[in-house]
């Protein structure tokens, strides 16, 4: 399936997000309340063409540079743009000319409701996959976020690769994206409906990962998932026994991590005082570390919180002088919640 089938299908064929087949391509959870504040201010015909399948608002991104893959209508860059405040700045890269007008026909628009001086978003024209002939320089953002846009192209491999040089030392991709339980049958790649509500090109979870960490990303983190329902009778009869989850995940741009959770009797004291995060900071799904608590954590746990924005937020326990092995309990298996509502098994970063 190539880049014409998405713009054929996100251009013409979908005029809003009601006409979607499945929940695939929609946001089910309930923003925060920072995220619901901001949404307030887009403008509704960015809100009417809104395909993402969850929410890329990382925490503590003031004053940061972001770049928005699959930028569609521009839902998700304005309301980053807000967050990052008027000296941060938003650039969403998208390749189909219907949602870029829509994205572009509100510039001002967004400008004058957020009260700034000047627009800190700039829409492109571009694929994701081509993300080397765009003018934008490496190592320049401190953020890249997606929104269930990579399982649409072909070439995921292509795209990690270029996130990481893109981003600064100690930055990070932080994305929702459509997952599924086993790789999906090559048959299936062509239809342009399937492809199209975000499950044919869905990558199988451990592709994923082993894609993520030939990229450079060592240690891929699960911020959160849930499983997708396929309420269309046709669909679901042609992905029978394939599981699909929506999945956010979180990769660092960081050297020497390791392949492993490793043990250096080294913890964390988190301070409370990220934004919307004041009792209780989420790294990942495995780490939910409360204010004020002495909370242990591996090598590459720590460096996720020293050697990036979040360093300020915390207090640092111990070194890595002193190798005490492996965190028990780590390794793989299905990462995502089951429908059932049980949690996955325990997967990388799991100390």
């Amino acid at each position: 399936m190539n880049l014409e089938n998405s713009r054929e299908y996100y251009g013409k064929v979908l005029s809003e997000s009601a006409d979607l087949r499945t929940d695939a391509c929609t946001t089910a959870e309930r923003p925060p309340l920072a995220v619901i504040k901001a949404l307030a201010n887009v403008h509704p015909d960015v809100k009417a063409r809104y395909f993402g399948c969850g929410l890329i608002a990382p925490s503590a991104i003031e004053g940061a540079r972001i770049l928005d893959l699959g930028s569609g209508s521009g839902q998700d860059a304005y309301i980053l743009a807000q967050l990052v405040g008027e000296h941060g700045e938003v650039v969403g890269v998208d390749a189909t000319p219907e949602q870029l007008a829509v994205a572009n026909a509100h510039l001002e628009w967004h400008r004058e409701r957020f009260g700034y001086a000047r627009s800190n978003v700039r829409f492109v024209e571009g694929d994701i996959e081509r993300l080397d002939q765009l003018d934008l320089e490496p190592g320049s953002f401190d953020i890249i976020v997606s929104n269930c846009v990579i399982n649409l192209v072909v070439d995921k491999a292509k795209v990690f690769a270029d996130a990481h040089r893109l981003l600064k030392p100690g930055g990070e991709m932080y994305f929702s994206d459509v997952y599924s339980s086993r790789r999906v049958p090559q048959h299936l790649l062509s239809d342009p409906v399937l492809h199209g509500e975000c499950l044919s090109g869905a990558l199988y979870w451990g592709d994923f990962l082993k894609l993520a960490k030939a990229a450079g990303f060592t240690d891929p983190r699960l911020v959160k998932d849930r499983p997708l329902g396929i309420g269309d009778a046709r669909i679901a009869d042609m992905l029978d026994g394939i599981d699909f989850f929506s999945a956010t995940y979180r990769l660092f741009k960081l050297d020497d991590l390791e392949p492993e959770c490793e043990d250096y009797g080294q913890a964390v004291v988190y301070l409370g005082t990220v934004e919307g995060e004041e009792r209780v900071f989420t790294l990942d799904k495995h780490h939910e570390i409360e204010r004020g608590r002495i909370f242990p954590i591996c090598g590459n746990s720590w460096k996720m919180l020293a050697d990036t924005r979040f360093a300020p937020h915390f207090q640092f326990i111990g070194d890595f002088s002193t190798h005490y092995g492996v965190f028990a309990g780590c390794g793989g298996g299905l990462p995502f919640a089951q429908a059932s509502g049980e949690d996955g098994a325990v997967a990388a970063g799991c100390c």
